[in-house]
């Protein structure tokens, strides 16, 4: 038998191992093959060469079988543009298609990130154990176990039950109205489910701190700033006016919304470790949450010109009282 001959149409390119990056107009879907790993950094910024981004600079509308976007159907869904300028509107706003594996790569790369952050942010005794801490939270739908508590009441109301039936019938009704309150308490505790890679890692690790905190399937405090804030004594008692979040009224106005500066540096410090007037300069050295340092120096920045300092001596530290 004569071996059969199979023709390849002209317009048709065959592409393997790539990542898709793939965007809808109208009733039509466009293609466009890149390297594995390159778009992301692209659109951060951080590869600019786009022959190591774009595996071929067309438009394709199926890349997995290399039938290339005729141009008539281009110039519908994209008026005005050039091929190339597709090329860039779909990089740059296309949603990117993962593989299985990429995206398995891709989730490995947030939770070391995610990991790495709530590690420098919160105080772990048991070094090491925020991974496993965040499994245990994710495995059980963002609730840790901690149980044990309405296990005793069961135990306690069945003992109950041995001495008097109507005794153990109220302390069966305490219990579960006790455990129908803390299961209440426990929903309303922030949860974590694990991470995905449609958020950022930064806004990712802050969920997870607060269900760590919430939760206590480990010990753990979170972390303070320890800074040094420094500031000339000329300026520390001129007045700052806070934005009012009410109208005031004409016997509260001025008090209400003014401070100085020295009592607005104050107030981002959740614990003052000392302070001190050397020479010309007021000096303070305290702990302060991470959250508040950027709008601390911020302030510091703008207020008074640059002549007060927020200087960093320790970025991840607990006190006392934790």
């Amino acid at each position: 038998m004569p071996s059969a001959q199979i023709n390849q149409p002209s317009n048709q390119i065959r592409l393997t191992n790539v990542s898709l990056v793939r965007m809808k107009k109208g009733k039509k879907r466009y293609e466009i093959a890149c390297y594995k790993n390159t778009v992301t950094s692209f659109r951060a910024g951080h590869e600019t060469d786009l022959d190591s981004v774009l595996q071929i600079p067309n438009v394709f509308v199926n890349v997995s079988k290399g039938q290339v976007a005729p141009n008539e159907d281009l110039k519908k869904s994209f008026p005005g543009m050039s091929r190339d300028e597709i090329v860039l509107e779909i990089l740059n706003k296309g949603e990117i298609q993962v593989g299985e594996k990429e995206r398995g790569a891709e989730l490995e790369r947030m939770q070391r990130e995610v990991v790495e952050i709530v590690a420098g942010r919160l105080v772990d005794p048991k070094m090491g154990m925020i991974e496993k801490a965040l499994d245990q939270l994710s495995s059980q739908g963002g609730h840790a176990v901690g149980r044990q508590a309405a296990k005793g009441q069961e135990g306690g109301a069945a003992a109950d039950r041995s001495n008097s039936r109507e005794q153990s019938t109220a302390t069966t009704d305490s219990g579960e109205a006790s455990v129908e309150g803390e299961a209440a308490a426990d929903k309303a505790k922030p949860k974590w489910t694990g991470v995905t890679t449609n958020k950022s890692a930064k806004s990712q690790a802050l969920e997870a701190m607060k269900a760590l905190i919430a939760h206590q399937p480990i010990p753990v405090a979170r972390a303070r700033m320890r800074l040094r804030i420094t500031c000339p004594t000329s300026i520390l008692k001129q007045t700052v006016k806070a934005p009012a979040t009410k109208p005031a009224s004409d016997d509260t106005s001025e008090e209400a919304v003014k401070g100085t500066v020295k009592d607005k540096i104050l107030s981002f410090v959740e614990q003052v470790e000392s302070q001190d007037v050397l020479g010309e300069e007021w000096e303070v050295v305290g702990f302060v949450e991470p959250g508040s340092f950027k709008t601390l120096s911020e302030f510091v920045s703008t207020q008074t010109k640059g002549r007060a300092r927020a200087e960093v001596l320790d970025m991840a530290v607990t006190h006392e009282g934790d």
